[in-house]
């Protein structure tokens, strides 16, 4: 980890409170007996740069022998993106993927067409109890790599950029921040990272990017005087010099955003696209579980289940 001279701290106070253009209060979801908090997407925004989807999974407690089962489920119109405070992950996609993600790791896994991935606590963990607490978001895709084939990548902790200022220490999961690449192979302009704040600690977001907000999972930070506490997300006004303050407890936070999309994107289930039809093409494809024949396979290795498609109509949520 290096000093990173760009993190140089602003004050918190010389910009307003209307610099703040949303908060979003994360909504519960029931997973099949876990429950997740969702930030995005929200009635009051949909994506912030390209990120289309955003949860917080945890922090949760297991007994041995317990875990999460998140059985094949398939994906199109997007790249997702698992990121683990806590615990693990057991990866498998029916691109042949087998791969464990531990804190501080990335998991990226574009879907492009069609991709069908499993995610389920190790055997290894189960062999006694342990935590989880992480985040997934889901990237939409430009709509010129909607139909690319899909692709999956892994970036362990010591391959992603960290760097550190006065009570700040950031570690760059994707895309590009204060002068820094993070390896993961993206099709927009992004940035994501992980920040940890000691107390009273102040952090800039970066300035070079057009749509940026943060989530707090721990912690607090303040803007213009106005305290936010963790499982709030902000979103800033483009073009402001944005800094945050930590609260008396340090914080930790996931900065997030880039260049927005040409427009919105439908959403249905696990999927997103920029039209109704080609949901409704991998719709049907999922449903007839033709599998290897069409659009989805199952993965290796986990070819006993799969999710089966909701009835619900395709919208813009």
């Amino acid at each position: 980890m290096s000093w990173n001279p760009t993190l140089s701290p602003g004050n918190p106070d010389e910009i307003g409170l209307d610099a703040v253009e949303t908060v979003i209060v994360p909504r519960s979801r029931d997973l099949g007996g876990f429950e997740v908090k969702r930030a995005l997407p929200a009635p009051q925004r949909q994506m912030v740069g390209p990120f289309i989807f955003f949860d917080q999974a945890g922090p949760a407690e297991f007994l041995t022998g317990q875990g999460i089962d998140v059985r094949p489920h398939p994906h199109i119109g997007l790249g997702t993106v698992t990121y683990l405070y806590q615990g693990d992950f057991h990866h498998r996609d029916s691109l042949g993927t087998d791969q464990v993600i531990l804190p501080g790791a990335v998991n990226w896994m574009v879907a492009g067409k069609g991709v069908t991935h499993s995610e389920r606590t190790s055997a290894q963990a189960r062999k006694g109890p342990h935590s989880l607490f992480g985040i997934q978001t889901w990237i939409a895709l430009p709509e010129d790599r909607e139909d690319m084939d899909p692709v999956f990548e892994h970036h362990g902790k010591t391959a992603l950029p960290e760097f550190e200022a006065e009570g700040i220490r950031a570690r760059l999961l994707l895309g590009n921040a204060y002068g820094e690449t993070a390896p993961a192979t993206l099709y927009s302009e992004t940035f994501y990272l992980d920040v940890t704040l000691a107390p009273g600690a102040r952090f800039p977001l970066p300035d070079d990017h057009e749509d940026r907000g943060l989530y707090i999972t721990e912690g607090s930070v303040s803007v213009a005087g106005d305290e936010f506490e963790a499982g709030r997300m902000m979103i800033f006004r483009p073009g402001d010099r944005i800094t945050v303050a930590a609260g008396p407890r340090g914080a930790r936070l996931m900065a997030l955003g880039g260049a927005t999309l040409n427009g919105p994107r439908y959403i249905w289930w696990n999927f997103v696209a920029s039209s109704r039809e080609k949901i409704r093409e991998a719709r049907e494809e999922w449903r007839a579980a033709n599998w290897g024949e069409g659009l989805f396979d199952l993965p290796d290795g986990d070819r006993h289940e799969f999710i089966r498609a909701p009835e619900e109509p395709v919208r813009r949520d």
